[in-house]
């Protein structure tokens, strides 16, 4: 699968997350077909923040802000997903569960 196609299914995805809902890098290439490419996942998002991709909202599967370095300032990744409402604590969302979006249950199956 070629990088730039990859990275435009993970940012069809990545688009439809609902605000005040989170998701993980590894859901999101399950969905798209991808099992085993969570950390390419991470990869789209590194990329995507000039593209109006909402990248705060993919955290790794135990709602850990792993990309928060990715962002512009230490804190931009946490004070997004606080103005959202979630609790953020030693860079973990605390109701991480609560909030989780999975696109395979949410979205209809993906289209390749």
């Amino acid at each position: 699968m070629e990088e730039n196609n990859f990275f435009e299914k993970v940012y069809s995805v990545v688009r439809k997350i609902p605000e005040g809902k989170l998701t993980s890098y590894g859901a999101i290439a399950k969905y798209i077909g991808a099992p085993k490419s969570a950390r390419m996942v991470g990869y789209a998002m590194n990329s995507s923040h000039n593209l109006g991709i909402p990248a705060h909202r993919v955290l790794n599967r135990n709602g850990v802000l792993t990309g928060k370095f990715h962002f512009p300032g230490l804190n931009m990744m946490k004070n997004l997903l606080e103005a959202e409402g979630h609790k953020i604590q030693e860079d973990q969302v605390m109701n991480f569960k609560k909030v989780f979006w999975d696109p395979s249950l949410e979205l209809p199956p993906f289209a390749t």
